[in-house]
């Protein structure tokens, strides 16, 4: 799920709506974006060189395979690196609350001081709080370090969606030089394909996360064909 609902008050009239699927866009972002951008640079680039859409088709499926399988591995390394970092965190901050308690509810109330508990308040609530030690390093966690648990399916999920979204993307610069011969209209019709997909897939992300759209969008194509335009330019001189 994406969009959350979150109601306020006691009539139920005001929703509000907050972005909840963070990790996931994240990452369908991440592969999306190379995946547009890195085969079309170098389908471009091919097209410099070599007058053969077989090669660059040959060529371009090549670097979609390995970098979905790239990309995806990152993203697995990078989850997993959140998992044990928070493990290692977690573990350390159980090790502070046993061995210096009274430092811990130090930071406790300086925690709460910042929202504005004064005492008696202050000295209940470090009480309560700290009377359970899950529950205490827990929000120790989240106020003081600022950490979330990961979920442990996460590794996994985030490897698939990088994979397939730089796989999905990678084939939008590629349609062209499988269904067409002419390398260069092959190319053409692959920059404006690439062009609009960019585009649309910018407005999508910046509406998705609150970011103007038109902005997004227009700074999405603009690193996508300043990508494209830089590997053409290099084999077109060597070629």
């Amino acid at each position: 799920m994406l969009w959350g609902r979150r109601p306020k008050g006691g009539s139920g009239d005001h929703v509000e709506r907050h972005f909840l699927n963070t990790e996931t866009v994240r990452d369908v972002v991440i592969g999306m974006a190379d995946g547009l951008t890195v085969p079309f640079a170098l389908a471009a680039g091919i097209s410099a060189a070599i007058a053969s859409s077989r090669v660059v088709v040959t060529a371009g499926l090549a670097e979609i395979v390995a970098g979905a399988t790239a990309m995806g591995l990152g993203g697995y390394l990078a989850a997993r690196s959140d998992q044990e970092h928070f493990h290692s965190e977690e573990k350390r901050e159980y090790l502070e609350v046993e061995k210096l308690p009274e430092q811990e509810r130090h930071e406790l109330r300086e925690i709460f001081s910042q929202y504005g508990l004064e005492k008696p308040e202050l000295d209940s609530v470090v009480a309560a709080l700290s009377a359970d030690k899950t529950r205490w390093v827990d929000f120790m966690m989240r106020f003081e370090l600022g950490l979330e648990r990961p979920d442990p399916k996460r590794a996994p999920v985030s490897a698939a969606t990088i994979a397939a979204a730089y796989a999905v993307g990678g084939l939008i610069p590629l349609a062209p030089y499988i269904l067409e011969d002419d390398v260069k209209r092959a190319l053409a019709h692959s920059a404006i394909f690439t062009g609009v997909a960019l585009l649309v897939f910018g407005a999508v992300k910046g509406r998705m996360t609150g970011v103007d759209p038109l902005k997004s969008g227009a700074q999405t194509l603009f690193v996508g064909g300043l990508a494209a335009g830089a590997a053409y330019y290099l084999a077109s001189l060597f070629g």
